[in-house]
């Protein structure tokens, strides 16, 4: 499996909105966070950009970079985001500093360790020393992702927000430097 990561372009819309199409089809409830692209590709390439500056901010948001994993062929097999900080109670609670999500037909095939492993370098590269990264409960697959990249586990509590159990993991990412 080789794969690259890359920050977000406008030279990739074709492979992004396939992977958006297959979240469409196997994952609807997480299509929407990337359902912008469709309507207008470049606004949403521009507005992660603009995230990754700081700029343009929606209200209660943080700066976040956001990288894509090219795969085999050129598609687009997942993304990862970090967030700069983590200083608003949402983000503490609900949110951490790192995201990632593996198109539903990829999964199984490691790109979940690749997207993680991406996110921890920029996390390293910012220079943040520690980051949380929090996954339900009953993901039993991101929770062996995390747990393998080191995650120490420090406690399971309900989220409001995502109505159910959320695990809380801390990771080092200057470990994966």
């Amino acid at each position: 499996m080789s794969t690259r990561v890359i920050a977000p372009s406008l030279e990739y819309e074709d492979a992004f909105l396939t992977m958006l199409a297959d979240f469409e089809t196997n994952e609807p409830q997480n299509a929407e966070w990337y359902a912008p692209a469709r309507a207008d590709f470049a606004a949403y390439v521009r507005g992660l950009l603009d995230e990754e500056q700081g700029q343009n901010l929606r209200r209660g948001w943080v700066a976040c970079t956001h990288r894509w994993l090219l795969g085999p062929g050129g598609a687009i097999v997942g993304v990862a985001r970090v967030r700069h900080h983590i200083d608003t109670l949402f983000l503490f609670r609900d949110g951490g500093h790192i995201g990632y999500d593996v198109a539903p037909s990829r999964r199984g095939c490691g790109f979940g360790h690749a997207a993680l492993r991406a996110a921890l370098a920029e996390a390293n590269q910012l220079g943040l020393e520690r980051v949380l990264i929090l996954t339900g409960a009953t993901n039993l697959a991101s929770r062996a992702v995390i747990e393998r990249q080191g995650g120490e586990l420090e406690s399971i509590a309900f989220s409001e927000f995502w109505s159910e159990d959320l695990c809380r993991y801390w990771i080092q990412p200057a470990r994966h430097a």
